[in-house]
């Protein structure tokens, strides 16, 4: 029994270690041009995309891209993103506050995956999530599978009442991740690196003094391009 608990140890170690190196070597302005690809992608996709309304609707955006999963009994979830909101007035976005996505399942599942996330936040009191040191989808803040199609009605109980809507694209061994129960915290790491200097995402996404970094212009073009201004 001890030997078999070794094994599956040392073989959980085995997958999520190389997905932990990966993240490590992806950098903060790599991130934020993978973000507007990954922003693009997922508002375009077929007769899948995010909903425009909702997109106009929405306060502000959190954007994961190439988020990991990787587990051999436990699974994990991983990944480093940004997130934006409106600025004053509903007009333009705020510069990028980096963001960290993490949590864990427990189940028989075996393999990897790698996916995006985008989360939509509906409202203030969604919002104000994003400035605290960390909280949990599902559990802190309401969310929901967000509808999909470029003509789906934003008038549905989930979309009027979800704090936050996810959506996600995989290209792994699983059909799809599920977000609820994930927790999420500022990326001090990332905002040093593309500020240079310690700064909060309180200031970045509330102050309106904080100028977006050259490394964010392929970012902000994809977010002025799909939403300019709030509904």
């Amino acid at each position: 029994m001890r030997t078999t608990l070794l094994t599956i140890l040392a073989i959980g170690a085995f997958v999520i270690t190389p997905m932990a190196v990966a993240e490590k070597e992806s950098g903060a302005a790599d991130r934020l041009d993978a973000s507007a690809d990954v922003l693009r992608d997922m508002m375009h996709a077929d007769d899948k995309g995010i909903p425009q309304d909702l997109m106009n609707r929405a306060q502000c955006v959190v954007v994961i891209p190439n988020m990991k999963k990787a587990g051999f009994i436990w699974g994990a979830k991983y990944g480093r993103g940004y997130a934006v909101c409106r600025r004053r007035g509903g007009s333009g976005w705020t510069a990028p506050a980096g963001m960290r996505i993490e949590g864990g399942s427990f189940g028989l599942q075996i393999g990897g995956s790698e996916s995006d996330a985008v989360v939509l936040v509906n409202n203030e009191s969604g919002m104000k999530h994003l400035l605290e040191d960390k909280f949990t989808l599902g559990g802190d803040a309401t969310v929901a599978a967000g509808p999909v199609g470029r003509d789906a009605s934003a008038q549905t109980d989930v979309a009027l009442h979800a704090e936050m809507l996810s959506y996600s694209r995989s290209r792994g061994l699983f059909a799809g991740i599920a977000l609820e129960g994930a927790t999420l915290r500022p990326d001090k790491d990332a905002n040093r690196e593309l500020y240079g200097r310690e700064v909060g995402n309180r200031e970045i996404l509330t102050g309106g003094d904080i100028k977006a970094p050259v490394a964010a212009e392929k970012l902000e073009r994809a977010l002025n391009r799909e939403s300019a201004r709030k509904d």
